[in-house]
């Protein structure tokens, strides 16, 4: 019996398990580029004399989608999808914040700074990913260190 089987269900994200690892990869370089985008956009949008900020309509999915496939990591694989979910979470309220210190910024016409924490954070995100999908690569040298 698995811990979670009446909560998620398991049989559907055991034919998944070999490629989750990459699509969170995949998502953190897809949440990567759209926070550039979003950066760009908002930085327009001050220029342009806007006092008030929308949020980045691709970004937020796509943040929301790395979050919600951290968590299906979580189920398929424990230790690494429970870091994955943490980085995730975190990276979402990063984000979060970010964005309303960006509105601070624009309302104030203070300078329009980049979003430091949250490309921090993302690329924390970025090495544990490729850490967890990308080992398999780098197993047989390991394997002869340790």
């Amino acid at each position: 019996m698995q811990p979670l089987q009446f909560a998620v269900p398991v049989g559907a994200l055991d034919a998944l398990e070999p490629y989750i690892a990459h699509v969170v990869l995949a998502l953190v370089v897809v949440n990567m580029f759209t926070r550039i985008r979003a950066h760009a956009v908002h930085e327009q949008r001050v220029e342009d004399g806007a006092d008030d900020l929308s949020r980045y309509l691709p970004h937020s999915l796509s943040t929301i989608a790395l979050v919600l496939a951290s968590f299906a990591f979580l189920v398929v694989e424990p230790h690494g999808g429970m870091v994955m979910a943490v980085i995730a979470v975190g990276l979402f309220l990063t984000d979060f914040f970010e964005f309303e210190s960006r509105q601070v910024e624009a309302r104030n016409d203070m300078t329009f700074e980049r979003p430091k924490g949250a490309v921090a954070a993302s690329l924390l995100a970025l090495l544990y990913a490729g850490y967890q999908s990308l080992f398999v690569f780098i197993q047989p040298l390991w394997r002869l260190v340790v």
